[in-house]
């Protein structure tokens, strides 16, 4: 080859290195792989101090560590939120105020959460308490004092595997009733709203890749806003993890391009959102709910579980301090309770009464469950009378829905019902010789006729308010507000009043069917029998003693199909003979 050949046939290679590098060959090789980074969330939202878990529906606090554990062995890429009214409720958060559920979310590891209306129990300078034990921020963009400045954090932001996540927080502007107003005096909640809008541009300007609303907002019709409005008129959430209205959402909700999720109530679902970021964008996010089924068999985390016995044993403690004395026995039986006044049912209305300042005050004989002793009453006994957690509500109601609210009540009597009515504020008759439903009889409110026509104001405890135990008539009135547990009422009031001696007054009376004369032609024998009238409290085998007999004999001598039921105003016979 000559040199002209050589020189051209190096030029020509020198051209295709050149074009080589400069035009990849197969975008395989040569063109840099689009980043993917997959984001599990792990969603929780009115838990409503439900920490321990049982062997029915709630899953708990220990096997949900357990399984955060699992997913983030699976993928370190975990976050995990509240959406709020989780540190009131039972007893496990009320005694210490709520500090136990925050600890216990500091050592599951939440990474944040919002207040719910029921998390402002306490009152708002405990909330700001609780935040600086929270070793997680307590977040509401729209809680703001009255000279504008803010307590709670507004939203963080959490790099994850290089992805920007914004957080920020919605408290439901209901809490102004929905808690005691008194706990959320110098404070305003803001339109959720306009302060979403805010929220958006304040992190979009952080340059984030995922904006999450935490909200405690709700999908009930009566809420105004519902998240779904968020969703629906402020552009540029992704997001929306959600509570307050305890609903369940299978598989999230869209509402345009923003994902709503919720998981029901009591932790009786765990909710899940996985998110597929790809380029910083998101490619793919789906919400799903892990069920009681699903981890029934799950293990306990261990720490957590000792933590809550541990909690269990240190409440003990304080369930014995004593918070005042009675000089009389407070009736609580079943058979007492589920059948007609007794003295209990008449402090605990009051006490609803004065904690709330309503006209009227109506709880279920179902509620109460044990009596107390004369002598010192401690807070373990308020928590036996009422261990389910119950708050009280006040709602307006006409007239002709406490008379309605009434009649169902008894339609049953005699029969023990745990519907049966306890009052404050009126009193009324039972005529048990009336079909069901036109017992009632001289309902005074207040010492006067109640007016059908008329507004009143009812406090009752939640689970009534809503429809419980067949009481749909109170589930229609308008909501006025929500306070303290049926528990925490009693102690205030029992406090307050120091030494109780309460009686059966007479707010309940029972008519008596007359009994017809016999014809003046038949002889009647000389009596054998006396005649003894059942008392609220009564049982057989203490009649049986007062009477220097046995219950057996009084059951076979008054034919008592069942001789452990007797009830107010019952006649029972004593033979003399």
């Amino acid at each position: 080859m000559n040199f002209k050949n050589k020189r051209i046939l190096s030029i020509f290679l020198s051209l295709a290195l050149i074009i080589s590098i400069l035009l990849p060959v197969g975008n395989k090789v040569f063109a840099e792989e689009a980043k993917s980074t997959k984001i599990t969330i792990v969603h929780t939202n009115d838990v409503h101090s439900r920490v321990e878990g049982d062997e029915k529906e709630l899953i708990g606090y220990a096997k949900l560590a357990t399984k955060i554990k699992e997913l983030k062995e699976e993928n370190p890429n975990v976050l995990v939120l509240d959406a709020g009214d989780t540190i009131h409720g039972l007893p496990m958060a009320t005694i210490s105020k709520g500090e136990s559920i925050i600890k216990l979310m500091n050592q599951i590891g939440y990474d944040a959460m919002v207040p719910g209306n029921h998390d402002f129990n306490y009152g708002y300078e405990r909330l700001l308490e609780l935040k600086e034990i929270a070793e997680f921020p307590i977040l509401a963009a729209n809680v703001v004092r009255e000279d504008g400045t803010k307590d709670l954090e507004e939203y963080i932001i959490k790099e994850i595997d290089g992805v920007k996540v914004g957080i920020f927080g919605l408290a439901t502007e209901e809490t102004k009733y929905k808690s005691n107003p008194k706990n959320t005096e110098g404070i305003n909640i803001t339109s959720p709203v306009d302060t979403a809008k805010e929220m958006v541009n304040k992190l979009k300007e952080e340059k984030v890749d995922i904006i999450i609303a935490l909200t405690h907002i709700g999908l009930d019709e009566g809420s105004v806003p519902k998240s779904s409005d968020i969703a629906d008129k402020v552009e540029g959430i992704d997001i929306i993890i959600d509570g307050h209205s305890h609903t369940v959402l299978e598989e999230g909700k869209m509402v345009g391009n923003t994902l709503i999720a919720q998981a029901g109530e009591h932790l009786k679902n765990i909710g899940i959102i996985n998110i597929d970021v790809v380029d910083g964008k998101i490619a793919d996010k789906k919400a799903k709910l892990i069920k009681f089924d699903e981890v029934v068999d799950l293990k306990e985390d261990e720490k957590i579980s000792n933590a809550i016995e541990e909690l269990k044993k240190k409440n003990e403690e304080v369930t014995s301090v004593v918070v005042g004395k009675t000089k009389v026995r407070l009736v609580g039986e079943r058979e007492a309770v589920r059948t007609g006044e007794s003295n209990l049912g008449n402090l605990a209305t009051d006490a609803m009464l004065d904690l709330t300042g309503a006209d009227v005050a109506i709880t279920n004989g179902g509620g109460i469950r044990a009596s107390i002793e004369p002598g010192d009453i401690t807070k373990g006994d308020i928590l036996e009378v009422f261990p389910f957690g119950n708050y009280i509500v006040v709602k307006k109601l006409k007239g002709i829905d406490i008379l309605n609210a009434l009649e169902y009540g008894v339609d049953t009597y005699p029969e023990p019902a745990g519907k049966f009515p306890h009052v404050a504020g009126m009193t009324f008759k039972i005529d048990p010789s009336k079909e069901a439903g036109n017992r009632i009889v001289d309902l005074k409110i207040k010492g006067k006729p109640v007016d059908l026509n008329k507004t009143y104001t009812v406090a009752t405890n939640d689970f009534m308010a809503i429809g419980g135990d067949g009481y749909t008539m109170l589930a229609e009135g308008e909501l006025v507000g929500e306070f303290e547990g049926l528990d925490e009422a009693l102690i205030k009031y029992i406090e307050k009043i120091g030494e109780v001696d309460y009686e059966v007054e007479g707010r309940i009376t029972i008519l008596q069917t007359p009994v017809e004369e016999p014809d003046k032609e038949v002889v009647v024998p000389a009596p054998k029998e006396k005649e003894y009238t059942v008392k609220p409290g009564d049982v057989l085998w203490k009649i049986a003693e007062k009477f220097g007999t046995t219950w057996q004999k009084l059951a076979e001598y008054n034919k008592l199909k069942n001789p452990h039921l007797i009830f107010p105003g019952q006649k029972i016979l004593i033979p003399t003979n």
